[in-house]
């Protein structure tokens, strides 16, 4: 029986969303470390808030491999190619530029840089956040992405869809990444 193979490490992409505005330190700091412990990449929107949070956590951890990357909007239509005003923050180690110019509300739009914010991770973690948070979880769904919602309680997580998994425990969240690994180890195993 061949031996299992296990992946290189770095070479697994976890998006982390959540508010542009509000950093939910508790549970980005829980975040970030824990990806860094687990020798993953880090992929963000680049921007403010739970963004930064968690980048910051990530890059802050002790970590043997893995890069926080950001995929960074540009400023309008007009103006592709130039960088949103804060975007990248100051911990993300890779930036992705991108003439992406739409979040929020238009989410989901075709230019959104959210697509490639999901399309780009093998699981999905989403913190508590408004309407751009909300329309990647909803692109997550759409595009069959491994996604778990993390917060301290429920009422935090009332506008996400109904579909995805909850965790209110950092333990919650690694046996849910765990899975993801193993998951990815066996399908490399597979088609050896």
């Amino acid at each position: 029986m061949a031996a299992l193979k296990t992946i290189p490490p770095g070479k697994i992409t976890i998006g982390v969303l959540g508010s542009g505005s509000e950093e939910h330190r508790d549970l980005s700091d829980q975040v970030g470390s824990l990806l860094a412990k687990l020798g993953v990449n880090l992929l963000t929107g680049a921007g403010g808030g739970v963004m930064m949070s968690v980048s910051r956590a990530y890059i802050s951890s002790p970590r043997i491999c893995g890069i926080c990357i950001g995929i960074v909007p540009c400023i309008d239509n007009e103006h592709r190619g130039i960088p949103k005003d804060g975007y990248p923050n100051k911990f993300v180690e890779l930036p992705i530029f991108t003439h992406l110019p739409y979040s929020g509300r238009m989410g989901q739009d075709d230019l959104s840089r959210n697509h490639i914010n999901i399309l780009s991770s093998a699981a999905v973690i989403a913190l508590p956040g408004g309407e751009g948070t909300i329309s990647e979880v909803e692109l997550a769904v759409r595009y069959q992405k491994p996604i778990i919602a993390f917060a301290a309680s429920e009422t935090l997580l009332t506008r996400f869809n109904r579909v995805m998994e909850r965790a209110y425990h950092i333990n919650d969240v690694e046996a849910f990444l765990l899975k993801i690994i193993a998951r990815i180890e066996e399908e490399l195993n597979v088609n050896d």
